[in-house]
């Protein structure tokens, strides 16, 4: 890909997450992320989900570099992750060349993951930030720091996919008309946001079965035959 051509990254990484345990980060994704397993064989799960941490950081680095080179300067950038990953997040994210500006968090509402006796796991929260300098642009409002939104609304295509609404909302932050960068496409509800409020997409996936999930969404959503 050439140097500065996108507007934006959006994208949704593996999280490399799991819970108080090692044996609990290596589990499949169907069994970490939907309700014990029961919808693993709906979804397909995916790889590259079971890193340690240093492991983690230096290849998710290796990706953002990337991301950093094939973005225009004072372009945005908007990575999800979780509560247990978001302070490393924050030092590949740095690391990489990107300026942190916030986070931004999806209120997942109560269709979260129920703890019983404890707080609710009902929020993700998206860091966000640019390629160097940014400058406010003339008549562009402000943005929401907070989407209300179910994990269930508008159907459900991939283990961790997010709701296409919530993604409208997350796109806005690229200029109207501009070009999408999504590294992690997996069913492609960046690309299908994209569409739908007149932005172009570039994705990459690297599950053959994703790929071809996002692939047929893209060409509905884009009018292509």
């Amino acid at each position: 890909m050439p140097d500065d051509y996108f507007d934006a990254v959006i994208t949704d990484p593996p999280y490399s997450s799991g819970g108080q345990f090692r044996s609990d980060k290596n589990k499949t994704t169907g069994d970490k992320y939907t309700t014990a397993g029961k919808k693993s064989k709906y979804f397909h799960s995916f790889p590259g989900d079971n890193r340690d941490q240093r492991s983690y950081s230096y290849w998710l680095n290796l990706v953002l570099t990337e991301c950093y080179r094939v973005s225009k300067t004072g372009s945005m950038i908007c990575l999800f992750i979780d509560w247990r990953q978001l302070p490393l997040m924050s030092d590949i994210f740095q690391s990489a060349g990107f300026v942190w500006r916030g986070i931004y968090v999806w209120d997942k509402t109560r269709s979260s993951r129920p703890r019983p006796g404890y707080f609710r796991q009902q929020a993700e929260f998206v860091m966000w930030g640019s390629k160097g300098p940014i400058t406010c642009r003339n008549g562009f409002k402000s943005l929401p720091g907070v989407t209300t939104c179910s994990v269930r609304s508008g159907g459900r295509f991939h283990q961790t996919g997010k709701p296409v609404n919530l993604m409208k909302d997350i796109v806005s932050i690229c200029d109207e008309y501009g070009t999408v960068l999504d590294p992690f496409m997996g069913s492609g509800s960046t690309g299908v946001a994209c569409a739908e409020t007149e932005r172009s997409f570039v994705g990459i996936e690297y599950t053959e079965h994703y790929h071809s999930v996002a692939f047929e969404r893209l060409k509905k959503a884009y009018g292509v035959k």
